[in-house]
This record gives structure tokens, C-alpha cells and sequence, in this order.
């Protein structure tokens, strides 16, 4: 019974965005026998096509702490395999997507450098802040297309070196915003609204680029959520910039980096923790 290919669906409470789908993802790669994974998220349920039973994938969800449960196991049958691996092939054959990637990594890491250091000139927490999500995005990027075909422990100790430095660069964010409540700060309220329009353009082209992917590999239709997500942080910022002009004061820029910075150590800590605690590795 215990090389049968069954599809077991999980219920997954905290998962709610693409961040934890990538953790999910990495966790589960060293348990053996799993031939496809399907995400939900609006659902917040994973499927999974694979052999034997589900309880290695369920111990390997566990340490997230997303409150993963087994909703329901059952055997599928020759047919729905040959369509299952036949559908995986079709997704591999892909070459664009890893293309697609790159740019997006590339277009990301280059805001995220443009960002924090204009932020810093106009003493926005808010661009500074978001600076840390670019790099956040990018980092999932990299070590997304780093660790493919390489070994277990390169790959968690890609993810370890990823998330150490999103959650130092998520700490500065958070001590700017502390320092400059505490001693004052004057946001130049146009270099704000302006930068974080450029910032908007580069997560629209993002969005251009993967478009036709976005209905392909779930990996596709990740990055399409990380860059939809991006898109409203910029105009939270944008408004943000504008409020500060309105009212003459740094309040709503302290507001707008203090809530993108709790999302991105957010994001940092859930690495860190799915790169510390996982399932035995054989390789």
C-alpha cells in the first residue's frame, strides 16, 4: 500500500501569500515520493500528488507553524497519473520562466538599491521601508534560482543567508522609523511620491513580463502575487507622500515604513525558521 500515489489535501490556516507558499515549498523538498504540489491560497489548502502516506509531508509542515491538517488522502488511479506527469512536463518545458526571473530579480535588486538610497537623502521611512520589500522579492528570486538542482543543504543555507539579511535590513527599517519619530525628520514629500511612481512602473513592467506565465507553474503565479502586492505597497507610499504634503507633517511616512517593515521581518523570520527545522536530509 505504501508505494500507491495518492493526492492528499491539506487545510493550511496561516497561509496567505506567496512568501509561505516558497517556505512550504522548500520545506517539502526533502520528503521523498512527492510528484506534484498545488497551492490554493485563497482557499489557504495545499494538494499534493505523491507516493506512500501523508504523514512525512504533514511532520514536514508542522515547524512552520501555519497549522497545517490532513483534510483528505486518497488513491487516484493510472489515468489521473499519466494526466498529472503529463501537465508537470508541460510546465517544466517552459525555458522562458527562468528567463522571466531574472529580469524580475534584476529589475527588484535595482529598485531596492535606488530606493534606499534616495530614501535615506529624503529621510523617508516610508521608501526606505519599502526598499526593504524589493530586496525581500528579490531574495525569494535568487534563492528560488539558486537552488535549483543543487544539494539540501546549499539550498538551506542559501535560504539562512537570505533571510538573515532581509531581517537586518527589516530591523534598519525599524529603527529609522523609531529614531526619526523620536528626533524629528522632514520627508521631502515629492522625492516620495516621485521615486515610488518609478517603483510602480518597474512592478508594472514586472507584471507585463510574467502575464502570460501567470496561469502556468505555480512559481509564475507567485511572482505575479509578489508584484500585484508590490504594487499596492508603492501607492501606499504615493498616498502616503501625498498626505505628508497635505498635512505638513512626517506622521503618515513613519506610519507607511513602520507597516512595510513589520511585513518584510515578517517574511525574514519565516525563512529563518524554515531553514533552522527540517524533515531528515539525505543530501
Amino acid at each position: 500500500m505504501g508505494d500507491k500515489v495518492k493526492r492528499s489535501v491539506f487545510d493550511i490556516p496561516k497561509m496567505d501569500c506567496p512568501s509561505e507558499e516558497n517556505l512550504i515549498r522548500m520545506s517539502l523538498r526533502p520528503v521523498e515520493g512527492i510528484q506534484d504540489l498545488r497551492f490554493d491560497l485563497g482557499a489557504r489548502r495545499l494538494t499534493a500528488v505523491h507516493q506512500g502516506e501523508p504523514e512525512p509531508i504533514l511532520k514536514a509542515l508542522e515547524p512552520l507553524g501555519f497549522g497545517a491538517k490532513l483534510s483528505a488522502s486518497v488513491v487516484i488511479d493510472g489515468e489521473e497519473i499519466e494526466s498529472i506527469s503529463a501537465e508537470i512536463e508541460n510546465l517544466k518545458s517552459d525555458p522562458g520562466e527562468a528567463k522571466v526571473l531574472k529580469q524580475l530579480l534584476a529589475i527588484n535588486f535595482t529598485m531596492f538599491v535606488a530606493e534606499i538610497g534616495i530614501g535615506w537623502v529624503a529621510q523617508s521611512t516610508g521608501l526606505i521601508a519599502d526598499a526593504m520589500d524589493m530586496f525581500a522579492d528579490s531574495a525569494v528570486y535568487a534563492v528560488s534560482l539558486y537552488a535549483v538542482g543543487r544539494a539540501l543543504s546549499i539550498q538551506r543555507r542559501a535560504a539562512r543567508i537570505s533571510g538573515y539579511l532581509q531581517a537586518g535590513l527589516a530591523a534598519f527599517a525599524m529603527v529609522e522609523v523609531v529614531r526619526r519619530f523620536l528626533i524629528g525628520s522632514e520627508p521631502w514629500a515629492p522625492y516620495m511620491m516621485v521615486v515610488s511612481f518609478v517603483a510602480l512602473l518597474a512592478n508594472v513592467t514586472c507584471l507585463i513580463l510574467i502575464s502570460r506565465h501567470r496561469t502556468g507553474g505555480v512559481h509564475m503565479k507567485a511572482s505575479w502575487i509578489f508584484s500585484t502586492n508590490d504594487v499596492i505597497a508603492n501607492i501606499g507610499v504615493i498616498v502616503a507622500g501625498g498626505l505628508v504634503l497635505f498635512f505638513k507633517s512626517a506622521i503618515p511616512d513613519l506610519v507607511i515604513g513602520a507597516i512595510i517593515s513589520v511585513i518584510v521581518m515578517r517574511g525574514a523570520l519565516m525563512i529563518l525558521r524554515m531553514a533552522k527545522v527540517q524533515p531528515s536530509e539525505g543530501n
